[in-house]
Parts: C-alpha cells; sequence; structure tokens
C-alpha cells in the first residue's frame, strides 16, 4: 500500500508539482510555500446491547471487508460532532434512533478504500436498547443481529481496529 505522500503528487493550493515530503507528516510546495500534514480521519463505532446482553452487529455489504462482522458506525462529515455521527450513522444503517450513548475508548485505524489507505482514529461509544422493534438493514449494510458476548468471535470482524475493540469490549464485560 502506497503512503499518501506518494498518491499525493501536487500541491492541493497551487497545484505545482514540487510538492515534497517536508517532514515525516507533511509535504511543502517548493513553489506557494504551502505545507499539507497528513491528518487522520475520524471514525465512529457503537456497542449496542439488548435486554438479553447480546451485541447487535452488521454485516458489511461492501468493501472493505464485505461479507464479515462489524459495529455500526462509519466516519464522522465535515462539522459534526463524534456523538452526532454515531447517531447518524446508527440511524443510516439499522433504523434505530439512539438516545444516550456513553465514550469508551479509541484506537488508531487504517481503512483501505478504493486502494487508497486512510489513516484514521476510530472512537467507540456503548448504549442499551430495551426493544429491537423496527431494526433492519439499510445503507452498507447487509445484515443485522444479534449475538451473545461469549459467543463473538473477534476473528469473524473484518477490520482490525473492530476486532481489537470486540476482544476489548469482551475481557470488560468478563471483569
Amino acid at each position: 500500500m502506497l503512503h499518501p505522500f506518494h498518491q499525493f503528487a501536487f500541491c492541493p493550493k497551487c497545484g505545482s508539482n514540487l510538492f515534497i515530503v517536508n517532514n515525516e507528516k507533511s509535504k511543502k510546495c517548493e513553489s506557494c510555500g504551502f505545507v499539507f500534514y497528513f491528518n487522520i480521519s475520524a471514525a465512529v463505532a457503537v456497542f449496542i446491547l439488548n435486554h438479553k446482553n447480546e451485541l447487535l452487529v452488521c454485516r458489511r455489504a461492501h468493501e472493505p471487508a464485505k461479507g464479515t462482522l462489524d459495529l455500526p458506525g462509519g466516519f464522522v462529515d465535515m462539522e459534526e460532532s463524534a456523538e452526532e455521527a454515531v447517531l447518524r450513522e446508527v440511524e443510516e444503517e439499522t433504523g434505530l434512533k439512539l438516545s444516550n450513548i456513553e465514550y469508551q475508548f479509541s484506537l488508531p485505524n487504517k481503512y483501505i478504500y478504493s486502494d487508497f489507505e486512510v489513516q484514521t482514529l476510530d472512537l467507540f461509544y456503548r448504549t442499551s436498547i430495551d426493544g429491537t422493534n423496527g431494526i433492519s438493514a439499510h445503507d452498507d449494510v447487509a445484515e443485522v443481529l444479534f449475538i451473545p458476548i461469549d459467543q463473538l468471535n473477534p476473528l469473524d470482524f473484518g477490520l482490525h481496529s473492530i476486532r481489537i475493540a470486540i476482544s476489548r469490549f469482551q475481557q470488560e464485560k468478563n471483569k
């Protein structure tokens, strides 16, 4: 996989091809002096537990990791808080309207999209729901299902940070 330095050959400000590596985090344009820092993208995911202490998981409908399990979530849009993104993504993917979420932890991740590596910081939240009426697969989700926490296998989840998060979640629940 190419580092983003190699995928961005032209200055995003003036279009010059004199866009060179400045340091391990940035490139600088020798024509206009603009320095571009390669920062992470924010993404969110949520642990949703039902009254039976089962976790809501989604089956991915598209690449990357098509067909594997995932948590509901996605990228944070511009001018949106992480909390707003959780609520929006869960509703888009499952039809579920959440009202109370609690931040848990964050993990770095590399998300490969169209052969392009996006460095992300995945923010994990948690909530509980009473009923399961109206939950169905939408958007980029092929299937939604509830799995008992002790039956979750992190290897069934296609994204690296989600695997780590599932393991961590299970460890916390076993304390």
